[in-house]
C-alpha cells in the first residue's frame, strides 16, 4: 500500500523543480554554455541533475527494491556532460531534468512504507548525514531535498557570476 510518506517526498521533489525552473527561467544559450574558471556551466549543472544519459538516477532507487541491501555506487562529481547533452539547447536540458524528477516523484508515490525503509550501502555517503547505509525515503529526502537546493543554489551562484 503506497504511504503517505511518498507522497509527501514526491511533493518536495515537485517544489524544489518549480524552484529550479524559476531560476532557468530567461537564461539565454550563451549564458548557459559558459563556465566561470573552474566551475560547471548552467548546462553542466542540469546535466548533472538529469544523471546518466538515457537512464537518470531512477535506477539507483529501483536497486533498492530489486535486491537486499545492494551496493550502490554514486557518481557525485560527474556532471553527465556528454557531447549529445553539450548540443542540447538549454530549455530542453530543462525540461529533460523536470521529467527526470518527475519520475522520482512518481516513483516515490507508489512506495509502501516497508520500501521506504529498505536500505542500501553506498559507500559515498558514509560521511554524509544518510551514513553509508541510507533509507530509500532518506535517499529520496536527500536527493529531493538537499541534492536539488544545493544546485539551485549552486546554479544562482554560478549565473550571478556570469552575469558579472
Amino acid at each position: 500500500m503506497a504511504s503517505s510518506r511518498g507522497k509527501q517526498l514526491a511533493q518536495e521533489i515537485l517544489q524544489k523543480m518549480a524552484s529550479l525552473k524559476e531560476v532557468c527561467d530567461g537564461v539565454d544559450e550563451a549564458t548557459a554554455s559558459r563556465a566561470p574558471s573552474g566551475r560547471w556551466s548552467p548546462k553542466e549543472i542540469l546535466s548533472h541533475l538529469c544523471g546518466p544519459e538515457r537512464e537518470g538516477h531512477l535506477p539507483i532507487f529501483k536497486a533498492f527494491l530489486k535486491e537486499e541491501t545492494p551496493t550502490i555506487d554514486l557518481r557525485t562529481e560527474d556532471p553527465f556532460f556528454t557531447e549529445t547533452r553539450a548540443q542540447t539547447s538549454f530549455s530542453q536540458l530543462v525540461r529533460e531534468c523536470e521529467q527526470e524528477y518527475q519520475g522520482i516523484a512518481r516513483f516515490a508515490t507508489e512506495l509502501s512504507d516497508e520500501q521506504l525503509a529498505r536500505t542500501a550501502y553506498i559507500p559515498k555517503l558514509k560521511d554524509s548525514p544518510l551514513g553509508d547505509y541510507p533509507t530509500l525515503d532518506g535517499l529520496i529526502a536527500g536527493v529531493g531535498e538537499f541534492h536539488l537546493q544545493s544546485h539551485i543554489d549552486h546554479l544562482k551562484e554560478i549565473l550571478a557570476e556570469l552575469a558579472k
